[in-house]
C-alpha cells in the first residue's frame, strides 16, 4: 500500500468514525462537568466566549436534529484537524534541509 492511499484511507475511516461514532454519544456530562456538577462547582461557571460559535457544544449551529448535529460537528473537527495537521506535516517536511 503506498503512502498516499494509506493517508486517503485514514482520512476516510476518521471521518466516517466521527459521523458516525458521535451519534452513539452520551448525553451525560463529560469528565470535568461531571465532578464539578458532583462537587458544587459548576454554579460558578461561566459562559464561554466561543458558545455563540457554529460547532459550540459538541454540534452544530442551525441543524435541529441532535444527531445530525453531533455528526456534522465531529465530521467538520476531524477535517479541520486532519488539513491543519497535515499542512504543518507538509511544511515541516519540507523546511528540513537535504542531506547531500
Amino acid at each position: 500500500m503506498t503512502t498516499r492511499r494509506f493517508f486517503v484511507a485514514f482520512a476516510i475511516a476518521a471521518i466516517l468514525l466521527a459521523g458516525v461514532v458521535s451519534y452513539f454519544a452520551a448525553g451525560s456530562p463529560d469528565g470535568l462537568n461531571r465532578v464539578a456538577e458532583d462537587h458544587g462547582l459548576a454554579s460558578a461557571e461561566k459562559e464561554h466566549p466561543t458558545d455563540g460559535s457554529p460547532l459550540a457544544d459538541y454540534g452544530t449551529k442551525g441543524v435541529d436534529n441532535g444527531a445530525l448535529s453531533g455528526a456534522v460537528a465531529g465530521v467538520l473537527g476531524v477535517g479541520i484537524v486532519l488539513v491543519v495537521a497535515g499542512g504543518l506535516a507538509f511544511v515541516v517536511r519540507r523546511r528540513r534541509p537535504s542531506s547531500a
